[in-house]
């Protein structure tokens, strides 16, 4: 296992195998292993307040980037990014950190990989936490058949992020700006009016970004921070990040095994109340006793919109350091 030197506030660089090549991670305080998975745009960074709060607590928190990510491996093959893969490295993390066994917890994309890693990896990953996606079964039809109904006469953005290459070309001449714009959109002091055209549909012609806020900036994101995340994805481009949407129609056919399976083991969700993605996935919710029989808490914030660990982050420490303490040893 190759280690950097580099640390701040307490923070640890590393480098460790996985399948994907390497994984790039950054680990803070010591005892019991929590896995921090990120979502879409994002990285490590996005857990940097979870990461002290845990750490704190008693906790080895530990941040990865996913593969296609910051600094950890971008295969060039699209299909390296099912879910599959991703579980493997997570697996692969937990190892060569010389643990056995971790809790694991996810946001947006992180969500769904974290959700895989319990359901895939029960002897390694004891407890999973969700954050603004909440767990969803496989279903009955394709995922592209799915989202290509969302929208109407606009297109949903999965459905735009498919084609290699089409969304790259939108983003990668302003990734400064487009992630600006992006996280104002689904910010709950920054986001569109409840009657604006929704910003995760995009119009027949245009682009994601027509939708977004140009001149607002939400509370959470410092100049610093933006600059952290346009650094990373003007370094490493967009497509790694990108190709996990890609890949959803393959998982589809993955994962087969698992259609309705339950995820068992003891969880927490936390969601935002003026988080979009609850308005389409809210029927996941409802279904929380059948599909996470072993959920222990459920939170839904309000005023709060998808970028949750970051919009309130003395909440969901909170929230997420009283669930640990009480998970069986």
């Amino acid at each position: 296992m190759s280690q950097s030197a580099t640390q701040a506030a307490g923070r640890t660089h590393r480098l460790v195998p996985s399948p994907a090549g390497r994984i790039h991670l950054v680990e803070q305080g010591s005892g019991p292993l929590v896995l921090l998975v990120h979502g879409f745009p994002e990285s490590w960074y996005s857990w940097r307040h979870q990461m002290a709060a845990l750490a704190a607590a008693g906790y080895r928190a530990v941040a990865i980037d996913v593969r296609g990510y910051g600094r950890s491996s971008r295969p060039a093959n699209v299909d390296a990014y099912r879910m599959r893969n991703l579980v493997e490295d997570n697996v692969a993390v937990v190892h060569a950190l010389g643990e056995r066994t971790a809790v694991v917890v996810g946001h947006d994309w992180g969500s769904p990989i974290a959700a895989h890693s319990a359901l895939l990896r029960p002897d390694v990953f004891r407890a999973v936490g969700l954050l603004s996606v909440p767990y969803t079964p496989r279903g009955g039809h394709r995922p592209s058949e799915v989202f290509a109904r969302i929208g109407g006469d606009d297109e949903f953005y999965v459905s735009y992020f498919q084609d290699p290459g089409r969304a790259e070309a939108e983003i990668e001449p302003d990734v400064r700006g487009w992630l600006a714009g992006i996280y104002a959109a689904l910010s709950a002091d920054t986001m569109p009016a409840p009657d604006a055209p929704p910003p995760f549909l995009v119009s027949p012609g245009g682009k994601l970004r027509d939708r977004f806020p140009a001149d607002r900036r939400p509370a959470w994101l410092s100049d610093d921070d933006l600059d952290f995340y346009a650094g990373e994805f003007e370094r490493t481009g967009m497509s790694g990040a990108l190709n996990r949407y890609r890949n959803m129609d393959r998982d589809w056919e993955d994962l087969a095994d698992l259609a309705g399976a339950p995820l068992t083991q003891p969880s927490l969700f936390i969601g935002g109340s003026q988080d979009a993605t609850l308005g389409w996935l809210a029927d996941a919710i409802t279904a929380f006793p059948t599909t996470m029989p072993g959920l222990v808490a459920s939170h839904l914030l309000e005023g709060c919109g998808h970028w949750i660990q970051q919009e309130r982050r003395d909440e969901v420490d909170q929230l997420l350091t009283k669930w640990l303490a009480n998970l069986p040893g």
